[in-house]
């Protein structure tokens, strides 16, 4: 049915539609404002991070990862690489865009399951180019001809890996690896330390009640009584030693150096002390001890030739230390060199430094024994050691005086064709000289 509208009443209503099509307009343009700044703060957002408004995501992402003691990768729920840090492509463990470590293959498909953050601790084998980096670094002591570092692990074959996974994203994972082999390394040192020393103090303790009893069992037995007092006597001398030995390494560690210890030291007189002082049991064996000064070798007793610069090897540190260090290298050189060899000692200046080597062609170290026998009471072969009065302290008590001097202490050995300990010293220089 029609409806008959007057003019008036046309206008009014023609009037209210204009009204609610600009009230919808409005409505509908601040929506649109509304939408595109929510868009453009988002933006914003995802543009910065959520630390400081200055620093774009990226480049906290990056800095992050560099400070962080964990390698990282990120990956997606097939195990397909997205990001790989450089500190987890030296490890090894991803091949190309994928995975390739079947144990973190197997623990980020858990967590895929179940978006639960897991952590394992898992051996994997060395990634065959790290183990030439570590053989063939310019900067390492194998490669400069010193052999091993005392206090570096010898090149390994496996390591120790602690991996952590969990979900940052929408089919993102973070799998952050850390090194743990340093660690276990030491925790096994540890133990063997404390097996060792129980061992090495209980053995001439017990030899000396059992012997003790046995001479009191044969006292009608003039001649048995000698002989078992005599052994009793050799226990208690070496059971006396041992006690010695860990006294100066206890020394050795916990000693500060003090100022008026520090002095000024002519390297080849002090090497020519040491090893005059173990000349009596280089001569009981037959072994012959050289001294050899920039290549040139000198016998013990002769005075230094002219024109070597025996002068100019001069060190600023504890003199005690360094003698002790160098008599003790010159001891165990002996002791494990078979009759009628020769035990060379070296001193050169090299760049800046005072080089102290000592040769011997003893029944050497095996490689798999190199990077432990610093450590306090290992001995590569223990009846070997006990047969020739070895204690499995020297080199630790080398090692803490060479280091309290401000040196280093390294070794090359080869089975049955003899051993170099090399000693690398600071030169004195003019400054210091001056000083003094």
């Amino acid at each position: 049915m029609l409806v008959n509208l007057t003019w008036s009443q046309m206008a009014l209503l023609g009037a209210f539609v204009l009204v609610v099509f600009v009230v919808a307009g409005r409505a509908w343009y601040l929506a649109g404002m509304r939408t595109e700044h929510n868009r453009v703060e988002a933006l914003h957002l995802n543009q910065h991070s959520i630390f400081d408004d200055s620093a774009s995501v990226s480049e906290v992402e990056q800095g992050l990862i560099e400070v962080m003691p964990d390698a990282v990768m990120i990956v997606d729920s097939h195990a397909q690489v997205k990001y790989c840090s450089p500190g987890a492509v030296a490890l090894g463990i991803a091949d190309g865009a994928s995975v390739s470590s079947p144990e973190i293959v197997d623990i980020l498909a858990r967590t895929v399951s179940d978006h639960t953050l897991r952590e394992r601790e898992f051996e994997v084998p060395l990634p065959m180019h790290a183990r030439a980096a570590g053989a063939d670094s310019p900067s390492s002591s194998v490669a400069s001809g010193k052999g091993l570092q005392a206090g570096k692990a010898a090149p390994a074959d496996k390591l120790f890996l602690r991996v952590r996974t969990g979900k940052i994203a929408e089919d993102l994972y973070a799998v952050l690896i850390r090194d743990v082999s340093e660690q276990r390394a030491f925790e096994q040192m540890r133990r063997d330390f404390v097996t060792n020393v129980s061992h090495e103090l209980k053995t001439p303790a017990g030899a000396i009640s059992l012997l003790a009893e046995t001479v009191n069992d044969a006292a009608d037995d003039s001649d048995a009584v000698r002989y078992f007092s005599s052994r009793i006597s050799k226990e208690s001398a070496r059971l006396t030693e041992l006690v010695g030995r860990l006294i100066d390494l206890q020394k050795a560690q916990d000693e500060e150096q003090h100022p008026d210890d520090v002095t000024t030291v002519n390297v080849p007189d002090l090497v020519r002390e040491a090893a005059g002082e173990n000349q009596v049991q280089a001569e009981a064996k037959h072994i012959e001890l050289y001294l050899s000064i920039d290549g040139r070798q000198i016998e013990l007793g002769n005075t230094w030739p002219e024109g070597l610069t025996s002068e100019k090897a001069m060190v600023l540190l504890n003199r005690d230390a360094l003698k002790t260090a160098v008599k003790n290298l010159i001891e165990n050189a002996i002791r494990y060199s078979s009759e009628r060899t020769r035990v060379v000692i070296g001193v050169a200046v090299v760049d800046q430094s005072v080089i102290i080597r000592v040769v011997d062609q003893g029944i050497g170290i095996p490689q798999a024994s190199l990077g432990r026998i610093f450590e306090r009471f290992y001995r590569v072969d223990p009846a070997r050691s006990r047969a020739t009065g070895g204690t499995g302290l020297g080199l630790s008590i080398v090692k803490h005086c060479v280091e309290e001097c401000g040196g280093t202490i390294s070794v090359w050995s080869r089975e049955s064709e003899g051993s170099t300990f090399t000693i690398t010293l600071p030169l004195l220089s003019q400054e210091d000289g001056a000083s003094r």
